[in-house]
């Protein structure tokens, strides 16, 4: 379940940017869909610890290409770095500029009226992660980033970007510019993100953290955003 809720204590808003991951479903359309089965039950537990004592132990199976996920460059670059070696200020607690668009294939021009892309977290508001768990939202259809749109974000010197599409290239070719200019830039991205409609544009702080693994370009994560209630 995604939502907003909000911290008395803090008076910060939250909202949770990320799909829920569930067993049977929700990996990248085409990809082994994830797979979570107990290792140990609660009930088979309690036969190891004394009496008012139980625990579980899942194991999940699953690619990396997994409900909401980020790619390094090591995904498509033999030589970029991976998921062990992403630098966390890249990605934890950085500040964010939500662009909106409801083009197809997203043209530069979007991102020339933003006033602040460099160092930052851009987050690109389509509306298509409305289709999730559908057909429709891996028909093809989805929206996309233009060659130009991408090479100017990374040219500008984002620190992430986020997309709540299928993906940030399009699927109805076997070209990805997009991955190829902001990766090959260092930039890591995150797709699948959900309810960029409640952040503000300006404002919200995102953090998108996947598990250190070597050798390993691509992952799920849990995506956030945070901003001041009363800001």
């Amino acid at each position: 379940m995604t939502g907003a809720f909000t911290s008395g204590a803090a008076g910060a808003a939250f909202v949770d940017l990320s799909h829920e991951i569930t067993s049977g479903s929700t990996a990248y359309p085409g990809l082994p869909q994830p797979e979570l089965t107990p290792y140990l039950t609660h009930e088979q537990s309690r036969e190891l610890y004394d009496d008012g004592y139980q625990f579980h132990t899942g194991q999940l199976r699953l690619v990396g290409q997994t409900g909401t996920y980020l790619d390094t460059p090591f995904h498509p670059f033999p030589d970029g770095y991976d998921l062990s070696r992403l630098d966390l200020r890249r990605v934890a607690n950085v500040p964010a500029t939500v662009v909106e668009t409801e083009e197809q294939e997203i043209p530069a021009d979007y991102f020339l009226k933003a006033d602040k892309l460099s160092g930052r977290a851009v987050l690109i508001r389509t509306g298509w992660s409305r289709y999730w768990g559908t057909d429709t939202y891996g028909n093809g259809r989805h929206p996309y980033l233009s060659a130009e749109a991408a090479q100017l974000l990374a040219d500008a010197g984002a620190s992430v970007v986020g997309i709540d599409s299928l993906d940030i290239d399009g699927t109805h070719t076997r070209a990805r510019p997009a991955h190829h200019a902001l990766l090959g830039a260092g930039i890591p991205v995150v797709k699948h993100l959900t309810s960029l409609d409640r952040l503000p544009v300006q404002g919200a702080k995102f953090t998108a953290v996947p598990v250190k693994v070597s050798g390993l370009g691509t992952l799920p994560v849990r995506a956030f955003a945070t901003w001041p209630r009363w800001s």
